[in-house]
């Protein structure tokens, strides 16, 4: 069944993606260890936490595979989403030599923070503030994107 979406092409959807991943960046508050901690791995922290949502009780190796991210990246972002409280780990029952990983059940105070940030500001500065209106719409196209695209309906998409 195809139907007409308008003009936006793979490209620009992905280059779209790009620009929605910055703000969300410019949005996300500092860690402990601060800036430097925060830049280089945020992204594969993300999408590793994301793929764990989606795919509970995985082995390192396993979310390798389906984020396409190393092995070593997958084990520091788990290691820094364990630090967080956001994940938890276990022996693998049938091969105590591997680690399954999951979200942990209570919320930490960290993961508490982080959803508690609003992305106002960061869209005010890729927007301006001069445009109440404009900001109204790009957060209400937003908000409807996430009530429709979430993790989880891409882990379906996927299966």
């Amino acid at each position: 069944m195809s139907m007409y979406l308008g003009g936006m092409n793979g490209v620009e959807l992905f280059l779209l993606g790009r620009t929605l991943m910055k703000i969300g960046e410019e949005a996300m508050p500092e860690p402990a260890g601060g800036a430097g901690a925060h830049a280089g791995s945020l992204r594969s922290v993300l999408v590793v936490a994301s793929d764990i949502a989606g795919h509970p009780d995985s082995a390192i190796g396993e979310i390798a595979a389906r984020t396409g991210l190393p092995q070593s990246q997958v084990s520091n972002a788990v290691a820094r989403l364990k630090e967080a409280g956001s994940v938890v780990t276990s022996a693998d029952p049938a091969d105590r030599r591997r680690l399954l990983v999951r979200q942990a059940p209570e919320v930490s105070e960290r993961v508490e923070q982080v959803r508690a940030t609003t992305i106002e500001a960061a869209l005010v500065a890729m927007l301006g503030a001069d445009d109440p209106r404009r900001l109204r719409e790009v957060t209400a196209a937003l908000d409807t994107l996430a009530r429709h695209l979430s993790p989880q309906a891409a882990a379906r998409a996927r299966e």
